[in-house]
């Protein structure tokens, strides 16, 4: 998705929001945080800038949807190319979030209530661009009783039926003290159903404090208990200042929690008021950690420093797909 400029009120000019919600902070909860140096990028993680022609067609039809992507909120460094070949990331219920992770980009606050009318949106959307492979994903709305999983679970009726011939993928948060909410959303039958532990345990209090590690593995065990036809996803940063063993441990408890895809990418600092790099991985490195991650069973692995969790989703998923059916026909 793309390099985008990260300057505080960048999302508020780009949809014309009011003077009064451009001059509030990004991050407030971050700003008397002590500034951590934004370490310059190696070459391996330098992209082309946005701009191209199917760039600005997917621009168009994102804004007058009026809909909020990942793609821009989180500053992914994909979204030139994703954009060009119209594949989109849409973030459902409103662009700020009640957490506050330290990696993260996406604004934090109080959110406002829910657009009944986004799902809608959403399925026109996915029809105009024609995709055949959709990713969906959101906020953390604590707020809400049920964290929004009856506004995922109508977006995906929404997608299925104004783009029927469009598979779903959804990125969902953690529904943690939600009770019943991953059931809703399990009930929506999506094809694949990605929920990102991000980190190793030990950076949780440090990384992602409003999240518990043992909570996302259960969440990602449950849907493959409930359903277990549903794609299981999950994926993690590098750079946080995790070990090898850590991240080895991590694998396997995925795939305990019979998790069928591993996606694993490079941490990219957005502010200075953000978790800091502490080392760049190089690209050789994410190579062995994929053979290890097949070698531990994953029917699919995503790793290396531009690795995103939607990034070739599409593609992906056919691979599944033909590893679903691979194993069937051996009788495995």
């Amino acid at each position: 998705m793309a390099a985008a400029l990260d300057t505080p009120n960048a999302d508020s000019a780009k949809r014309s929001e009011p003077a009064s919600a451009a001059a509030r902070p990004r991050h407030p909860e971050k700003a008397n945080r002590p500034d951590s140096p934004v370490q310059p990028k190696p070459g391996w993680m330098r992209v082309k800038a946005p701009g191209s022609k199917g760039w600005a067609q997917t621009a168009a039809i994102v804004r007058a949807n009026k809909l909020v992507t990942v793609c821009e909120e989180a500053n992914c460094p994909n979204q030139g190319e994703c954009w060009e070949r119209k594949h989109a990331t849409f973030m459902i219920m409103g662009d700020t979030c009640t957490r506050a992770c330290a990696f993260c980009n996406v604004k934090t606050g109080l959110p406002a209530s829910l657009d009944p009318a986004e799902p809608e949106r959403i399925g026109a959307a996915t029809a105009k661009l024609m995709l055949e492979h959709v990713v969906v994903t959101s906020v953390d709305r604590d707020d809400l009783p049920d964290g929004g999983a009856a506004h995922f679970a109508a977006t995906i009726a929404a997608v299925r039926r104004l783009s029927p011939n469009t598979t779903i993928e959804i990125l969902t948060p953690d529904f943690l003290r939600k009770p019943g909410a991953l059931e809703v959303v399990v009930a929506a039958k999506p094809d694949v159903f990605n929920h990102n532990l991000e980190t190793v345990p030990s950076n949780y209090l440090s990384v992602r404090p409003g999240a518990r590690y043992f909570h996302s593995l259960r969440l990602l065990q449950r849907v493959k208990e409930i359903d277990p036809v549903i794609f299981t996803k999950s994926g993690i940063m590098l750079g946080l200042g995790e070990e090898r063993n850590e991240v080895l441990q991590l694998m396997d408890d995925l795939r305990a929690a019979d998790v069928d895809f591993l996606t694993i990418g490079q941490y990219l600092q957005p502010t200075r008021k953000h978790h800091p790099v502490i080392t760049f991985v190089p690209p050789e490195m994410f190579k062995a950690y994929e053979s290890i991650a097949y070698a531990k069973g994953f029917a699919l692995v995503s790793s290396s420093p531009l690795t995103r969790s939607s990034h070739h989703a599409g593609e992906d998923f056919k691979k599944l797909q033909a590893q679903r059916q691979k194993r069937d026909r051996d009788g495995l």
